[in-house]
């Protein structure tokens, strides 16, 4: 029997999402936890901005090269075993690095090589986990409420384990935040293995065609339909210049604020605070109307904070620009994922998604190790403001198409009872 929560939470009336809700909270602490104190260990051990985009490109390329192919296979077999094997590896690779942390053996190359092997993982998991949103929900118009909870979900996390981990850090060292993120996978793999699911058909119930074909197929779908394909092509801009700014904090913290582990964790908790407020907007929305005004100015917003974060010496300052980084940049991809699902064929939801995930994390990796380089010969602020023009610049060309994306938006709208027909059409039936 659903519970009964406000309208804000109205996602949370449906059994499984509850459940992935509870477990996923727990887990992505123990997550952002793990990622303040790699870029910390890779930073102590050598001092290079240049390993640290090497890091991010590292974890980060796998989903570039493998999740269309992963997203063929999500559309094929279960979607909710894909899920349960993968935070189970997921929490075997954070006790690994656990353990050579603590023992004080990791290398920097073994924790690129880790980093490589949760990128395969994530490959999987990020298109698996995305097109399972729909089953974990009892009434599909509480989808969108649930990706924008599920925003607020992560960034309450990111607002909460770098906060953590910064003391964590400083008080034991990285090897702990390893081993606490190991644990945290615990919590997710129990809710999934407490859901009811019913069994989806798999490759071995239905006749599949080839895998380049149905590859072939969901590449046409996503490069001809004008919607998805300017929403993919405005999230990969702003992943490729703007998200690298993650792997740079580290730098930030210790040359233009003087700080340490302590003043990264703040910064990374800035961005996770602006970007809860962002999600929360979203939650409060009752439709997926307006999402695309949405999405061009969150794009520049992000692209204006990032600019003034580049040139701030001072942390109260820098604290609140990074705040409207997060704002901006939830607000386009949570706005990007919920339209994506909505106008998506059900039939194709793993491969779209799969996209999606190449677009937002496996072109992240180019700009990381991009980054690296331009922050090594020109420095960071110089790089992070180039980064920051960039994102603006992909606002301003994804409004200029704005009317012709509303017009394909439409038909599917009114189909799916989202908006009504025009007079003339209902005339017309």
């Amino acid at each position: 029997m659903p519970i009964s929560v406000p309208p804000m939470l109205r996602a949370l009336r449906s059994r499984n999402y509850r459940l992935f809700f509870c477990g996923q909270s727990l887990s992505l602490i123990g997550t952002w936890m793990a990622r303040v104190a790699t870029s910390w260990l890779i930073y102590r051990l050598t001092g290079s901005a240049i390993l640290l985009g090497t890091l991010g490109f590292a974890t980060q390329i796998p989903a570039f090269f493998l999740a269309p192919f992963a997203g063929v296979l999500v559309d094929r077999w279960d979607r909710y075993r894909i899920m349960v094997w993968t935070q189970v590896l997921s929490m075997v690779l954070g006790f690994l690095l656990a353990g050579l942390t603590i023992a004080n053996v990791v290398t920097v190359w073994e924790v690129i090589a880790l980093g490589v092997c949760q990128g395969l993982i994530n490959a999987f998991d990020i298109p698996a986990r995305q097109s399972f949103m729909i089953r974990m929900v009892d009434d599909p118009k509480d989808l969108s409420n649930a990706i924008a909870l599920n925003s607020s979900m992560v960034n309450s996390a990111r607002l909460i384990g770098p906060s953590i981990a910064g003391v964590l850090i400083a008080i034991s060292g990285e090897g702990w935040c390893f081993f606490w993120n190991g644990v945290s996978f615990v919590a997710v793999i129990v809710s999934l293995l407490m859901m009811r699911v019913d069994r989806m058909a798999g490759s071995s119930d239905r006749d599949d065609p080839p895998m380049l074909r149905s590859l072939a197929e969901g590449w046409r779908y996503v490069s001809t339909f004008l919607p998805i394909r300017n929403l993919l092509l405005l999230l990969a801009i702003v992943a490729l210049v703007g998200m690298p700014y993650t792997v740079l904090l580290p730098v930030f913290a210790t040359h233009s604020l003087h700080g340490g582990p302590k003043t990264l964790g703040w910064l990374t908790a800035a961005v996770g605070l602006g970007a809860l407020m962002g999600a929360w907007s979203l939650a409060a929305r009752k439709s997926v109307v307006g999402l695309t005004q949405t999405l061009t100015w969150a794009a520049a917003i992000f692209g204006i904070g990032l600019i003034g974060f580049s040139q701030s010496h001072v942390l109260w300052i820098s604290l609140l620009l990074l705040m409207i980084t997060g704002y901006g940049f939830i607000a386009q991809l949570a706005s990007s994922n919920t339209l994506l699902q909505t106008v998506v064929e059900e039939e194709k939801r793993g491969r779209v998604m799969s996209f999606y995930t190449m677009a937002f994390v496996g072109t992240t990796p180019f700009g990381s190790l991009l980054a690296g380089f331009m922050a090594a010969h020109f420095g960071a602020p110089t790089t992070l403001t180039v980064c920051g023009i960039l994102c603006v610049a992909g606002s301003a060309w994804f409004a200029s198409d704005l009317a012709s994306f509303r017009r394909d938006l439409e038909p599917i709208y009114i189909r799916l009872g989202i908006i009504a027909p025009p007079p003339d059409q209902i005339v017309e039936e």
